[in-house]
């Protein structure tokens, strides 16, 4: 089987065909789907899929740094709660974004560094979103890395001096998805400084889908498309890739 370790299958972009859309991954091997958290308007909606589909969507919980303001504290001990109550795969999606706001950069680091914290006494993953802020991730890591933290580079789009930094903490995989697969990407050959035990497939769809759905909908079932390239530019055969991603998918969220 596949597995796509990011997919924001309750967004409203799946409004009109989602368990369809959910059925089509299945039917397309893609038997497990990893579903970060955004917000607290999108946790009800996450966890019906996951009552709908319990062999195949896993949920996170966690705060994305698109959605920090000056409420993150009181919107994080709502989330806090709802740990204590039931269990999730990952502390996710969390992180930096300075791509499209720089005013919030002090609560995004400080809800980032509040969420590792959590991953660190609960014993789970973390799955990071880095935009534009590698350097402000590495600072919160830094101060924070031991040997509790691990996790996800989730979308990971940097150059070989990020991989070797990111290999340097020790507990992190690698998520790559459908930019590997456009033209003017650099993915593919950062690609190759990758160990193969620390990669993973996703989609963030409804986001970012691969060729040749690039500029469409993105939906789990394209997470095969990413694996095609990856395989090519590996030069592995494709069963192989399946398998080892697979793999190293089930470490990370279910060690």
């Amino acid at each position: 089987m596949f597995i796509d370790t990011h997919t924001h299958l309750y967004s409203e972009q799946f409004g009109e065909d989602r368990t369809e859309m959910i059925q089509r991954a299945i039917a397309a091997g893609v038997e497990r789907m990893y579903m970060p958290n955004i917000d607290l308007d999108s946790i009800d909606g996450m966890h019906a899929l996951e009552k709908q589909f319990p062999e195949n969507c896993f949920a996170m919980m966690g705060l994305h740094p698109c959605s920090v303001d000056t409420n993150w504290e009181l919107v994080l001990a709502k989330m806090r709660l709802m740990l204590d109550k039931r269990t999730y795969v990952a502390i996710g999606e969390i992180g930096i974004d300075l791509y499209w706001d720089k005013i919030h950069i002090n609560e995004q680091k400080e809800a980032f560094r509040t969420q590792i914290q959590w991953a660190k006494e609960l014993g789970l993953p973390i799955v990071i979103h880095a935009r534009d802020s590698f350097p402000e991730i590495y600072e919160v890591l830094d101060q924070e890395n031991d040997e509790r933290v691990r996790g996800i580079f989730h979308c990971f789009t940097g150059n070989e001096q990020d991989v070797q930094k990111i290999l340097d903490y020790k507990g992190f995989s690698f998520g790559i998805g459908g930019v590997v697969t456009y033209k003017k990407s650099d993915l593919p050959e950062t690609l190759k400084h990758i160990p193969l035990e620390k990669l993973l497939l996703e989609t963030d769809a409804p986001y970012l889908s691969p060729v040749p759905y690039r500029g469409k909908r993105n939906e789990s079932a394209y997470v095969v498309h990413t694996a095609e390239k990856i395989a090519e530019i590996l030069e592995l055969p494709l069963s192989q890739l399946q398998e080892v991603t697979t793999q190293n998918a089930l470490k990370v969220f279910h060690p």
